[in-house]
């Protein structure tokens, strides 16, 4: 370990024990006989014989020395020795090489024992090797993935493809395959887990080679090793990428020794001996009391001993530690005399007395050892106990668990103790977030569990996925009997869980201690420079895997935080009783935003020359990312200062260049600045002062003045929510997982069951097959729902959903905070949103099948909150940032996809719901519009014509992906959203033409790209070779259709809300926009309805991919808006719609006869024949379209019949010279000015809808004006 100070040479402390001068005086403590017993009870000998001996001579503080070394001395030959014990070669420190050319595919720990995967397959090996004997090493397995551990040869050549067991001479064991390997491979042994331990023995007496996990022998995996000159082997490991072990090759205690077999390194025999001798006259100490007036020795019980500071006793014990303070900076002797002493004061009593019995000893050590010894020791203490915890088994009482996180406490709540850890080594050497983490058990039998939860039960979900409603199925008494046996058995298990819980939370609680600043800094401001680079070190390592805390660690933190946080905001508002808290608590002052004339730098000239230099710049990520997304400029060193520590994570320096100080540094202000670094924030620096709030907290300017809470809370509250951001949400959605699979398997046995009952008694081997499967269901059920149960306790309790939704309101809260004030809102971290916006979802699909969301306390009010934030800000520009504006509008999609939600959208003031309404019906181009259009067909879905189901009918035999997705919800329509949309169609005279423009113009687009798709999809399908279409481009494919799909409903929408847009044709857009509309429903119809065409064949090939292409969706949406336009609009609109769509050239009546499955149109008078089965027939779908709306649909059919025939009588044949040279159908009605060319009104009319230039010379058109041929002629005729 480093001095303590440059050219320091550490030495031991003087503590003047005795001279021959002074020996009167030490004697005279307690007379020469009391003194002669205690030191013989103190430093008695194993050896009766030594024992008499020394007896006879006076033992006291002179000569206690010679009596140590002589009580202390043991053989060293063994010891001498270790390095050439016969059968191992290599260094007597065994390591992993480093030096294997391994770089870049493996990362190595500085104790060259622990080892990352960092690339497809990469393999290390020990620097030492064994050819004789028994041997046995240890590996902790941090993560559950491909990995493949054993021994190899020196002659072994391995790669990126091949690792350990892929070779000859090579074996491995493969927990996550369960399989052992040698050159070929087959099931060996039991899945580990993250948290196991593997022990890999080889007997090279016997050739065997075999593993243990967790101390359970897995069976002899291979034999006949091959043995003899050049064979030795090495232990070695090859592991995929981000796979993490830690090796024991005897360095520390082996956690599962075997007998007979040796470890690689061997143990410190002599020092071990001599450790343990020192413990027991240590713990002679504690356990004799010297009792000076009466002269004699009294025993006590140790945990009643305390530090009196008499001489007599003091001498003793600096003897004691002056041969014990060495031993004690070695890593075996920490973890295997002085851990196992602590751990034996914690099992000895009750809480309080170990953690008193702890501090005394650590009081000692502090006493007695120099500081660099005692950090070595506390160092080594704390690595042991994470090793201890983290990988030790679950055992049903959670024993072992909370041994260690005791004496955890116990070692922690010592304040001397606990900053020089949090100073020095629960962040920067170890990954102290294990200690709060509660690992799940992979096998529940090892756990204990079968005993804890004896009955299993697990919910039965009955109806068939896409129905319109499920059917309730009665609970039978049996089942209600098993679920409350089973809920019993989850609540045992919860309650021993809790206990665990709680210690972690005692733990943060003294992490978070702000009133222990007598020896210095207090420890919460310790914990917050440590928290924030933790969080920095997370943020920034997003791409590098193997640095980042795993997720399942930040769920367990998260919640252990919140908790400590909350207690100790509770005991600031307790103590602070004249502040005034609103009734979000810390919520309503998680204010991030800065006043901005809090910036006290009077220009960024000022701090030029404290520029950090630019790779340090390009290396530290941005912490805060502003909303607005502007460019980030350089980054002053100034902006990184403890002043600006809060303004440093969320605001960027774009925004900082917009602010106006209100008054300058002064040059002691300026040096302070920047002299400080982030790495030593005082307390003064976090929470303010009386001139200075710190600058972490700013209000809206309209806002009065609160008093100043505690900064650092509000610090760590900040960072709580980022660690939500950066993994937690993630972890969460991947641990639903479990449910799912027991619902699979549930549907599974009950499928399996029915069989079982209607299989015929005398086809019996289907029933041994299908009684088989059951019990294979039913076995894998049973442990699915014991694990179930514990995944619930650990995450998904009643207590974890208050965490998360005490989470979301305090983002709903600060971000309406910072929408108070103005053009700052843009400079919020993004995260807030992230945040609101994920925990909802959260909270509605990870925790709402076990709990329900209604029980929430101001559920329906959040539920408002966040509605309303999302109405305001999915179209708010000062939000630019693509991934955010994504979010917010996805989150708005699915928000009005769920009835509760969707009423709380309802509930929002009136002007917020008129303009989210109006955002929505701004024109698609220049935006994303898929998701906006979504949202627009979701509020009409269950109003229009067939639109009332849930899946598609050719679909409901199928089983959905996800029956939970917002897609395949019940129809919930909103008709006070329609009518708002349908008041601001008519508001102004530019809204609808603007809005329906971009309709039709981005429905144009995608039935053509579809079209284009299926075109290519059919040509590679009829190909006589073989072939495969490209997955994304079916995907792209399907995704076109159901965007045409939509964008025809938001089409029958807008006429049926409003159809004088289209009818009415006083408005000066309503023919052309009605034009355009029976074009494309001309198009779309042509090219679904026709016969064995190409949409018909795609349709029939049932590509995977594609299963939404189907005519019913389209081909309804169709028939809905022909029935608004033909049947229920008014006389003189119906006439008017009628002709447009006769007039246009595309118009087919066939088209319209195949949508009820005729192929030829009826004659008047006879009624309509049944439809052929084999074709499309609306009349097929009974279940999906009502009786009415058939006879609408004959309605429009015989009226199109009838008008068809007359328009053809009436028909007048057209020069190909009088007809419009841009659609050729429409005679020549209109002349450009100035160019003078000629088309007909419509054509000219949609031109000018996207572009001013002329059709044909591109010159501007700067008026269009009416031609007739005739008229045009005679004018011609006269002038002549």
């Amino acid at each position: 370990m480093a001095s303590k100070g440059a050219g320091m040479s550490f030495s031991r402390k003087s503590y003047r024990l005795t001279s021959d001068a002074e020996k009167s005086r030490v004697t005279g403590i307690v007379h020469e006989k009391l003194l002669n017993d205690y030191l013989h009870r103190i430093f008695s000998s194993a050896d009766h014989a030594s024992t008499t001996a020394t007896s006879r001579k006076p033992l006291n503080f002179q000569n206690l020395p010679e009596h140590l070394d002589q009580l202390l001395r043991v053989d060293d030959e063994e010891e001498e020795s270790q390095g050439q014990v016969e059968g191992r070669l290599g260094p007597s420190t065994v390591v992993l090489d480093h030096t294997g050319g391994f770089e870049g595919l493996l990362l190595v720990d500085d104790d060259l024992l622990g080892v990352i995967g960092h690339s497809n397959f990469g393999t290390i090996r020990s620097t030492t090797c064994v050819y004789k004997g028994k041997w046995v090493y240890e590996v902790l397995i941090s993560s559950q993935g491909l990995m493949q551990i054993g021994w190899c040869t020196i002659n072994c050549r391995f790669n990126q493809e091949e690792g350990v067991g892929d070779t000859h001479n090579s074996y491995a064991y493969d927990g996550n395959r369960v399989r052992k390997w040698n050159v070929t491979t087959t099931n060996y042994g039991k899945a580990w887990a993250a948290g196991d331990i593997v022990s890999c023995l080889i007997d090279l007496d016997d050739g065997t080679l075999s593993f243990c996990l967790n101390g359970v022998s897995l069976g002899t995996a291979f034999e006949n090793l091959s043995r003899g000159l050049g064979m030795a082997y090495f232990p070695a490991i090859s592991l995929s990428f981000k796979e993490s072990v830690a090796f024991n090759f005897g360095s520390r205690p082996l956690r599962y020794p075997v007998a007979g077999y040796r470890p690689l390194q061997d143990p410190p025999r002599a020092d071990l001996v001599r450790a343990q001798k020192l413990l027991g006259c240590f713990q002679a100490v504690l356990s004799v009391e010297l009792d000076p007036t009466e002269g004699q020795l009294l025993e006590k019980e140790s945990s009643e001993w305390q530090l009196q500071g008499q001489p007599t006793i003091l001498l003793t014990l600096a003897h004691i530690f002056h041969r014990f303070a060495p031993l004690l900076r070695k890593v075996y002797l920490v973890e295997a005399v002085l851990m196992s002493f602590l751990l034996g004061i914690v099992e000895g009593g009750t809480p309080a007395q170990a953690q008193s019995m702890v501090h005394q000893v650590l009081d000692l050590l502090w006493l007695f050892m120099e500081d660099y010894e005692v950090q070595d020791c506390l160092k080594q203490s704390m690595m042991s106990l994470l090793r201890l915890y983290r990988f030790s088994p679950i055992v049903p009482d959670l024993g072992l668990q909370i041994r260690y996180l005791q004496l955890t406490i116990a070692i922690l709540s010592h304040e001397k103790s606990r900053k020089f850890l949090l100073s020095n080594v629960l962040f920067d050497v170890l990954r102290s977030v294990v200690f709060f983490y509660i690992k799940s058990p992979l096998r529940v039998e090892e756990a204990g569990l079968q005993e804890l939860i004896p009955t299993t039960w697990w919910p039965h979900r009955s109806g068939r996925e896409g129905k319109e409603s499920k059917e309730v199925k009665d609970e039978t008494s049996e089942e209600r009997l098993r679920r409350r046996a089973y809920e019993r058995g989850c609540q045992r298990l919860k309650k021993r869980i809790e206990v665990v819980e709680e210690l972690q939370v005692q733990i943060l609680k003294l992490l978070l201690n702000n009133k222990d600043d007598n020896g210095g800094e207090a420890s919460r401001y310790i914990f917050l420079t440590k928290f924030r680079k933790f969080l920095q070190e997370n943020a920034s390592s997003r791409g590098n895997m193997p640095m980042l805390c795993p997720p399942e660690y930040m769920v367990c933190f998260l919640h252990r935080l919140i908790s400590a946080l909350r207690y100790y905001w509770d005991e600031y508002k307790a103590s602070n009783p004249r502040a005034s808290f609103s009734e979000d608590d810390l919520a309503s002052k998680a204010n991030i935003l800065i006043d901005p004339l809090e910036l006290q730098a009077a220009t960024m000239d000022d701090l030029d020359e404290d520029e950090e230099p630019a790779p340090a710049a390009a290396q530290r990520p941005m912490q805060a990312l502003a909303v607005g997304g502007a460019l980030p400029l350089p980054r002053p060193g100034w902006l990184s200062s403890p002043t600006l520590g809060r303004a440093n994570r969320f605001l960027s320096t774009a925004a900082v260049s917009l602010m106006t100080p209100r008054r300058p540094l002064s040059t002691s202000e300026k040096v302070k600045v920047r002299t400080l670094s982030a790495e030593q924030r005082t307390r003064e620096d976090i929470e303010g002062s009386h001139w200075n709030e710190g600058l972490l907290l700013g209000r809206p300017p309209e806002e009065p003045e609160q008093p100043l809470t505690e900064n650092s809370l509000l610090e760590v509250l900040d960072g709580a929510i980022m660690m939500y951001n950066l993994s937690v949400h993630q972890q969460l959605g991947k641990m639903v997982g479990v449910s799912d699979d027991v619902n699979e398997y549930a549907m599974a046995l009950r499928d399996t069951e029915d069989k079982l009952r209607r299989c015929p008694k005398r086809r019996k081997d289907i029933l041994a097959e299908l009684t088989k499967s059951q019990k294979v269901f039913s076995e894998k059920l049973d442990h699915l729902s014991r694990r179930l149960a514990w995944v619930h306790a650990t995450v998904y309790s009643q207590e974890k959903m208050q965490d998360i939704y005490w989470l979301l309101r305090v983002c709903l809260r600060t971000i309406e905070h910072g929408d108070r004030t103005g053009p700052l809102f843009a400079f919020m971290p993004e995260f807030y949103l992230s945040v609101a916006i994920n925990s909802y979802s959260a909270l509605k699909n990870y925790f709402g099948p076990v709990h329900s969301m209604e029980e929430l306390t101001g559920y329906e009010e959040t539920l408002t909150r966040l509605a309303a934030i999302l109405a305001k800000h999915f179209a708010d520009t000062r939000i630019v940032g693509t991934d955010i504006r994504d979010s917010l509008m996805q989150a708005l999609a699915s928000y009005v996809c769920y009835p509760n939600s969707l009423r709380a959208v309802e509930r929002i003031p009136e002007e917020q719901r008129i303009a989210m309404v109006r955002s929505l019906l701004a024109p698609y181009e220049q935006r994303p519009w898929a998701q906006t259009n979504w949202i627009l067909v979701r509020l009409w879905r269950g109003c229009g014509f067939g639109y009332r189901y849930t899946r598609l009918p050719h679909l409901l035999k199928t089983k959905p992906e996800d029956a939970n997705l917002p897609s395949l919800q019940k129809p919930c329509p909103s008709t006070l959203l329609q009518q708002h949309m349908a008041d601001l169609l008519r508001e102004g005279p530019d809204v609808a033409p603007s809005f329906l423009n971009s309709v039709l113009n981005q429905l144009n687009w995608a039935f053509s790209e579809f079209i284009g798709m299926i075109q290519e999809i059919q040509q590679a399908a009829e190909r006589l070779e073989r072939n495969f279409v490209d997955s994304r481009q079916l995907k792209v494919c399907a995704t076109c259709f159901d965007l045409s799909v939509s964008l025809l409903r938001v089409l029958e929408m807008t006429i049926t809300l409003v159809p004088e847009i289209f009818l009415d044709w006083a408005r000066p857009t309503s023919e052309m926009l009605l034009r355009r509309l029976a074009q494309l429903l001309n198009q779309v119809l042509n090219r679904v309805t026709a016969e064995r065409n190409l949409f018909d064949r795609v349709v029939t090939l049932r590509l995977p991919g594609l299963e939404s292409v189907d005519h019913y969706p389209i081909l309804v949406a169709v028939t809905g808006i022909l029935v608004r336009l033909l049947v229920h609009g008014p006389a003189s609109g119906i006439e008017r719609a009628t002709s447009v769509l006769l007039a246009d050239p595309c118009f087919q009546l066939r088209s319209i006869c195949y949508l009820l499955g005729q192929s030829e149109p009826p004659t008047p008078g006879t009624a309509l024949s049944a439809p052929d089965r084999k074709h499309f027939s609306l009349q097929s779908y009974t279940d999906y379209i009502s009786v009415e709306e058939l006879a609408q649909v004959e309605q429009m059919l015989a009226h199109l019949t009838t008008a068809s025939a007359q328009a053809a009588a009436a028909s007048l044949p057209t020069s190909e010279e009088d007809l419009c040279p841009i659609c050729y159908a429409h005679p020549i009605s209109a002349v450009f000015q100035p160019c003078g060319h000629k088309s007909c009104k419509a054509c000219i009319n949609q031109h000018l809808m996207n572009n001013k230039d002329c059709f044909f010379c591109k010159a501007t058109i700067v008026s269009v004006e009416d031609w007739d041929k005739a008229a045009n002629a005679s004018a011609t005729s006269s002038a002549a």
